[in-house]
């Protein structure tokens, strides 16, 4: 979320902080992401830590907290919960630092194969794990999220489409994949270049931005990764990664069509989603991002798993609109 003159440093931190025994430390906001949640870093006698202001109604910590203290207790690196109080919507946490995984590639380049190979392994190591304390990512919340591009981005390209049949197409898809995501592992639902840190080393991966954790497919993450809005990842890479993933964690029947399912799926979800965030939230910026995810779509639309989906594009999206990479925007 970008910080604006709306958005002051909240009226509760300095007494929470004291509280916790960060009295008279220094708040520095810094640029959010797209929820309503912000951060700010805190400088101290105690050093430096993290502030996060998940105000209600709009966000809850709870969800964040649970997740945390799951993944710290079972060898994963979040940030340690150092104070909270969910009522105000306000967490300290550890700081982990500068060192983005984004960005560290952006320097080093030569160190994408390793770096994305470690990032791998923290999903191997995720998925050895009995699922978390989560509900379930189910068939009524995939298709909930894949709707956000009818509901978004066909409107905003003058598009009026079969609302009925792109949901009856992703149902024929996801009911494939629903058995073989049981008993399901932990998915943080949004693992990628920016929200990955280097902790003294490139081995070492601190997670971030996984308050929305739910049960589900093993391969869903690993799509997130290397299927990454932010970021161009080369289809060399991402099989790559895909062939060590199956490696180390094992292969299973329909492993690569489940995850051509998940990419369209999730891809068609963040489309939605950045239009959204233009159209409702006032935040441009995003749209620089979706020719890049139109283009893993597309990609991924091209597996025979994908058909009936594949079947309603030809339908209703016409072929110069594809082929521009998502369509046009008037900001």
């Amino acid at each position: 979320m970008e910080l604006t003159i709306r958005d002051p440093i909240p009226a509760d931190a300095e007494a929470f902080l004291a509280q916790a025994g960060w009295g008279g430390a220094a708040i520095v906001p810094l640029d959010g992401d797209a929820s309503f949640r912000r951060y700010f870093r805190v400088n101290g006698t105690r050093g430096s830590a993290m502030l996060m202001d998940a105000p209600p109604p709009h966000e809850d910590p709870a969800p964040y907290l649970r997740a945390a203290r799951w993944l710290d207790a079972n060898g994963l690196r979040a940030p340690r919960i150092l104070a909270d109080d969910a009522a105000r919507g306000l967490v300290l946490i550890e700081d982990f630092g500068e060192v983005r995984m984004r960005e560290y590639l952006d320097a080093w380049p030569a160190d994408e194969i390793e770096v994305y190979r470690n990032a791998v392994d923290t999903l191997v190591q995720l998925h050895q794990l009995p699922p978390g304390p989560f509900t379930a990512y189910g068939l009524a919340e995939y298709q909930r999220e894949t709707r956000l591009l009818v509901e978004w981005w066909c409107p905003a390209q003058g598009l009026s489409v079969d609302v009925a049949g792109w949901d009856a197409a992703w149902l024929a898809v996801l009911a494939q994949l629903l058995p073989r995501q049981r008993p399901g592992v932990s998915v943080l639902r949004d693992y990628h270049a920016e929200n990955i840190m280097l902790l003294g080393g490139l081995e070492q991966q601190g997670l971030l931005d996984f308050q929305d954790a739910l049960v589900g497919h093993r391969a869903y993450d690993l799509v997130s990764l290397l299927q990454d809005a932010r970021r161009d990842v080369s289809p060399e890479v991402e099989d790559t990664m895909i062939a060590h993933y199956l490696s180390r964690a094992g292969d299973q029947p329909d492993f690569r069509a489940d995850y051509a399912r998940l990419g369209a799926q999730r891809n068609a979800k963040i489309v939605g989603i950045f239009v959204r965030l233009w159209r409702r939230d006032g935040k441009p910026r995003y749209l620089d991002m979706i020719p890049r995810v139109w283009a893993m779509l597309e990609r991924d639309l091209a597996h025979p798993a994908l058909g009936p989906v594949a079947e309603w594009f030809t339908a209703n999206v016409p072929d110069e609109l594809r082929a521009s990479g998502g369509g046009s925007y008037a900001v």
